[in-house]
């Protein structure tokens, strides 16, 4: 089956982060299929590489870059919700006057389409937040 996750809620405020994650590795250890990961909302905080969460606790982006890089995931941050949250891609950083970009790797800024194709193209798409 050919899955599309929906995350809209931050790594370390709601344990949908924690559960996408879970979920979208189980499936790909089942041998489905990850079509795109799409991140919404609060969502997008999962893909900042400046988190530091202390060493005894789990680092939810390197997480999801891991499993990016062993899959080839699409992990895709709303581009507006970003903005809004200060995260920004080498591009929207230097489009928007900023000194600096802070997405992690594997992950890559676009917009809502992402979605709808993500909806369209998946057989199922797997919602994890409100």
């Amino acid at each position: 089956m050919k899955f599309s996750v929906l995350v809209s809620e931050g790594p370390y405020t709601h344990e949908a982060a924690d559960t996408a994650y879970n979920f979208t590795k189980a499936a790909l250890d089942k041998g489905h299929e990850i079509f795109r990961v799409f991140f919404y909302h609060d969502g997008v905080n999962n893909g900042t590489r400046l988190a530091s969460p202390p060493q005894d606790d789990r680092n939810i982006t390197a997480r999801w870059t891991a499993l990016a890089k062993e899959h080839d995931l699409d992990l895709v941050l709303c581009v507006a919700a970003a903005q809004r949250r200060g995260i920004a891609d080498a591009d929207e950083a230097k489009r928007n006057g900023k000194d600096a970009d802070n997405i992690a790797e594997g992950f890559r800024i676009s917009g809502l389409g992402q979605l709808i194709e993500a909806g369209i193209e998946a057989d199922r798409l797997v919602t994890f937040g409100d």
